[in-house]
C-alpha cells in the first residue's frame, strides 16, 4: 500500500507543484487549498503525512494539527512556515506535529523530513505492542557548563529512586532526552520506556491510549488494544506535554497513578501496575492549578522532584558542544563530509537567542549540512533572518537614556507582551527591568 499524504496551501501553484514533486517520488498525495477542504478530506480518508503551511485563509496550522489527530493520532504532520512562524511551529510541536520546515521548500529536505516521519508512525504504530529489553537510547550529550553541571547533579540524584519527576522547559531544551537519561540510570533500565504525547492524543481516545481497550467494546475496536500503562508494567511511562490533558483525563490519570492499577475500556478485570511516572511539560502548572485548569492533587502526584531545563542560549559553554554534536549526527543520517563551522557561524550560534532552542538548532545545521557543497558551513548556508535577529537585538541594547521608556515600549510589542522576553531582548535582568517598567509606568 502507498503511502499517503495531503498537502495543505492556499498557494495554489506551489500546493500542486508539491503534490506533482511527491507523486513523482511514488507517493499518493491529495491537495487542499484551505482548512475546511483538509478537514473534509481527513473525514473521508486516512492519511499517512499531512503537510500543512501554517498561515491559512480561514484557519491555521494548529487547526489542522489538531483534525488531523482526532482523525487518526499516529498520522504524523509537518508544517511549512517562514522564519516569523517558527515560535508557532515550536508551539505546534508540543502539541503534537513531527517537525517544521522552512520555506522556501528544498526537495531534498521535505523529503528526508517525510521519510524520517514515516519512521516514527511506524513506530507509534508499534506501540500496542508490550515493549522488551532495554530501549536504545538515541545519543545525547551531556554540557560542561555550570547549568549542565546542576541539571546532571539533579538527574544522579533522582535516577535510582522510584520518584516521579516533573521536567520543566521550553519547547526544544531535550526534555525526553533527559527522560530517557533517567530510566537508563534506573533500576528499571532493563524495562520498557513508553513515551507519550498527550498533546497528540484525543481527548475521546484517552482512555483506550493509557488504559487499553478490548475488542468490540466501541466502534472501531477491531483488535484488543494494550495501553500505555500496561506496555510500561515494570518500566518508566515517560508524559510528555502532560499539561495538555483535558481536566476529565487527568481525573482518569490521577486515579490509575494512586491506585496503581487500570482497567480496559469495556473490560471487567482490573490490571495491577508497576511503573514510575516522569512527566514534562512547558506550562506553567500551578499557574493551570490556580486558574482551575489543572488537578493539584495532579500536580503534586507529578512533582515529587522538579528539574528545571535551562533554555540554550542560557547554556553558553555548551552552545558549540551541541552544535558539534549535531553536525555529527547530520553527517552520518545524510552521507555528507561537512567537518567544521567558519568563525562568523560560532559568533553567531553564540549569541543567537535559539527561540527553538536544540531543535531548532538541530534542523538548522541539518538543512545548512545538506546545502553545503564543501567542508565548512558559513553564514550564506543559515537562514537569513538568524542574523536579522541578531542585529535587531543588538540594536535594542545601544538604545540612549532618553529612548530608553520608548525601547521597552516597542520590545513589549515586539514580544507580544511576555515580560521575560523583553527583558532578554532588551539585555536587562529581571529586576532591572522591573524597577524600569514601574519607573515608567508600562504595564504588561
Amino acid at each position: 500500500m502507498s503511502t499517503k499524504i495531503l498537502v495543505v496551501d492556499d498557494d495554489t501553484a506551489f500546493c500542486v507543484m508539491l503534490k506533482t514533486f511527491l507523486q513523482k517520488k511514488g507517493f499518493e498525495v491529495s491537495n487542499a487549498f484551505t482548512a475546511n477542504e483538509a478537514e473534509n478530506e481527513l473525514k473521508k480518508q486516512s492519511f499517512d503525512v499531512v503537510l500543512t503551511d501554517i498561515r491559512l485563509p480561514d484557519k491555521d496550522g494548529l487547526d489542522i494539527l489538531k483534525a488531523s489527530k482526532e482523525a487518526s493520532a499516529t498520522t504524523q504532520v509537518i508544517l511549512m512556515t517562514g522564519y516569523t512562524d517558527i515560535k508557532t511551529a515550536v508551539r505546534a510541536m508540543k502539541s503534537g506535529a513531527f517537525d517544521y520546515v522552512g520555506k522556501p521548500i528544498n526537495p531534498d529536505e521535505i523529503l528526508h523530513t517525510i521519510e524520517s516521519a514515516l519512521k516514527k508512525k511506524q513506530t507509534t504504530d508499534k506501540d500496542a505492542a508490550p515493549a522488551t529489553g532495554k530501549p536504545s537510547l538515541p545519543s545525547f550529550v551531556r554540557g560542561i557548563g555550570s547549568e549542565s553541571a546542576r541539571l546532571n547533579e539533579h538527574i544522579n540524584l533522582v535516577a535510582p529512586t522510584n520518584m516521579s519527576v516533573l521536567i520543566i522547559g521550553d519547547s526544544g531544551t531535550g526534555k525526553e532526552y533527559i527522560a530517557q537519561s533517567i530510566h537508563s540510570m534506573s533500576k528499571r533500565a532493563s524495562q520498557p520506556f513508553i513515551a507519550v504525547d498527550c498533546g497528540a492524543i484525543p481527548k475521546e481516545l484517552a482512555s483506550s491510549e493509557f488504559f487499553g481497550h478490548i475488542k468490540g467494546s466501541f466502534t472501531g475496536a477491531v483488535n484488543d488494544k494494550t495501553g500505555h500503562f500496561e506496555a510500561a508494567n515494570g518500566g518508566t511511562l515517560f508524559l510528555d506535554e502532560v499539561g495538555n490533558l483535558s481536566y476529565e483525563v487527568q481525573v482518569q490519570l490521577l486515579r490509575a497513578l494512586q491506585e496503581r492499577k487500570v482497567k480496559p475500556v469495556g473490560s471487567n478485570a482490573e490490571i495491577h501496575v508497576d511503573i514510575r511516572v516522569v512527566a514534562a511539560t512547558n506550562e506553567d502548572l500551578l499557574e493551570a492549578v490556580r486558574r482551575g485548569e489543572f488537578r493539584e492533587d495532579l500536580y503534586h502526584r507529578l512533582n515529587e522532584f522538579c528539574i528545571k531545563m535551562p533554555r540554550l542560549s542560557e547554556r553558553k559553554q555548551d552552545i558549540m558542544l551541541f552544535a558539534n554534536h549535531f553536525l555529527a549526527q547530520a553527517n552520518d543520517d545524510l552521507e555528507r563530509d561537512v567537518t567544521a563551522f567558519d568563525a562568523d557561524v560560532t559568533e553567531l550560534f553564540m549569541n543567537y537567542d535559539w527561540p527553538g532552542n536544540l531543535r531548532e538548532m538541530k534542523n538548522t545545521i541539518k538543512r545548512s549540512v545538506l546545502l553545503a557543497k564543501g567542508k565548512t558551513i558559513g553564514l550564506e548556508l543559515l537562514p537569513t533572518e538568524m542574523e536579522l535577529s541578531l542585529q535587531e537585538k543588538n540594536r535594542f541594547a545601544v538604545y540612549s537614556k532618553q529612548d530608553e521608556e520608548q525601547a521597552i515600549r516597542e520590545a513589549r510589542k515586539r514580544t507580544n507582551y511576555k515580560k521575560s522576553k523583553a527583558a532578554k531582548l532588551l539585555d536587562k535582568d529581571r529586576k532591572t527591568f522591573y524597577n524600569k517598567r514601574k519607573l515608567y509606568n508600562i504595564d504588561f
